[in-house]
């Protein structure tokens, strides 16, 4: 019997690269690949990259100078290590991966690596392998369903992708050349996949997509279902006690989606939103379709339906021609918003982008400037909605031990991360929990009682998978 053969995957930006890296686990376990933390050990490296942030093929080609020297090593120790590159950079960069980095053996962009295993294949018997097309089948009717042990050995919570691509085309971001056209998985399948995870321990589904309300899949009565509905029904499926959903766009806000928020107790109050920038001007150069009182509306409608949600929200600064007024309207909007987090960056042009040929007149200088302004802003408001919650009872659904010893940490309904000292036993349990106090991001406090506050039913270890 052929000893394991061993895989490491890093993973850089978004939660749809985790997703997928654990779909590539799954997909190559059936060829006998086990996952490892150390890329020196490894059989097999495989990066899997975003081309969001800032100078991404750059730090891939970093990443793969750092590699070829444990190639070299493994090689030289009898020991066939191969390298692989997927996920966005992979689709973008493509051959010119190939021509820069000898190192790599395999090139698959996001909707091919269900191909892996001939890929690999293929580079062992001729060399090299590239595959960068978007092909004409849906790779998740050819990913393999995650074993039991690998779906209970990645804890309580877990991505399920739902919808993929985007047909917005905001002249800033690649998704749309990278991930291709919004496509929506249908109802049954994603049902299916919610039961193999719910009846293998996990209580926390956040359903994923880059542009999730956008949801449009076949329901099983042949229409098409919205987001919405979606929820609804998951919120069935025994052993779910919390869903979430990311990345939204606020031109896909339909009435179903905040009929879930105001009816399903499972579906949680904080929407991450982005707005990108306050500035009419700003938003219109950036196509994103809407204004910064179109934002503001669909604020009010989610605030309507549901008094406890809270936003999260994306922004850029210093888009190209970004004035120092039009920054002063995205201080502005975060201001009469009120954020519980945000992530916040520097316009930096991404090849192929519209956005990439405009003119740069924000200086650098005048970037980091704006960045600080309001990431204080942002921070500000973060730490006063924490600070909130001490001396309330906040719900908690206990993830894993945490880094102190008898400490467990899990996450409120806005996650945040709250520690207190109890037994392991309450892993996988919502629980009530009285916050005394906070320390950085994180709350402290104690268990307000010894009863779940949701039903919980145990893991079925028994079965290995559902139905695909």
């Amino acid at each position: 019997m052929k000893p394991p053969r061993k895989l490491h995957i890093k993973s850089y930006g978004c939660q749809m690269n985790v997703y997928d890296a654990q779909r590539m686990v799954d997909t190559l376990a059936v060829d006998g690949f086990v996952e490892t933390d150390s890329a020196e050990d490894a059989d097999l490296v495989i990066l899997n990259t975003c081309h969001i942030r800032e100078k991404a093929s750059e730090k891939v080609y970093s990443e793969l100078g750092r590699l070829r020297l444990a190639k070299d090593e493994a090689a030289r120790n009898g020991r066939d290590m191969r390298i692989a590159v997927a996920g966005c950079v992979a689709q973008a960069e493509g051959a010119e991966i190939i021509r820069r980095a000898p190192v790599v053996d395999v090139v698959v962009g996001p909707q091919s690596y269900h191909h892996l295993p001939q890929l690999l294949a293929r580079a062992k018997s001729g060399g090299r392998a590239l595959e960068t097309e978007f092909p004409v089948e849906d790779k998740f009717g050819f990913l393999p369903p995650p074993k039991a042990d690998a779906i209970r050995a990645r804890g309580i919570s877990a991505f399920v992708t739902v919808q993929e691509g985007c047909d917005k085309f905001c002249t800033f971001c690649v998704v749309p050349y990278t991930r291709g056209a919004e496509v929506s998985r249908p109802v049954a399948k994603i049902v299916d996949d919610v039961k193999r995870l719910a009846d293998n321990g996990v209580r926390e589904i956040t359903l994923i997509g880059q542009n999730v309300n956008a949801y449009h899949g076949e329901g099983p009565d042949g229409r098409v279902w919205p987001l919405g509905k979606l929820l609804h029904r998951l919120a069935e499926i025994d052993g779910i006690v919390r869903l979430r959903y990311s990345t939204s766009h606020p031109r896909d806000v339909e009435d179903s989606l905040l009929t879930a928020h105001r009816d399903l107790p499972a579906l949680m109050p904080l929407v991450h939103l982005p707005v990108q920038s306050g500035s009419d001007r700003i938003l219109a150069a950036m196509n994103r379709k809407h204004t910064a009182d179109d934002y503001r509306h669909v604020i009010d409608r989610f605030r309507t339906v549901r008094q406890d949600i809270a936003f999260s929200s994306d922004f850029i600064v210093g888009f190209p021609g970004e004035t120092a007024g039009e920054f002063a309207a995205t201080l502005a909007l975060v201001t009469q918003i009120g954020y519980a987090a945000a992530y916040s960056f520097k316009y930096s042009p991404r090849p192929g982008t519209p956005a990439a040929d405009m003119q740069e007149t924000v200086s650098a200088a005048e970037m980091d400037e704006r960045l600080v302004r309001l990431q204080e802003l942002i921070d500000s408001q973060q730490s006063a909605f924490n600070k909130a919650m001490i001396g309330s009872t906040v719900d908690v659904l206990f993830e894993r031990a945490a880094r102190n010893p008898g400490q467990i940490v899990g996450r409120t309904t806005y996650l945040q991360p709250a520690h207190v000292f109890a037994s392991p036993d309450i892993i996988g349990q919502v629980l009530p929990v009285r916050i005394d106090s906070l320390e950085r991001y994180s709350l402290l406090g104690e268990l307000a009682g010894s009863a779940p506050s949701h039903p919980v039913q145990k893991a079925n270890s028994s079965q290995e998978t559902l139905g695909a």
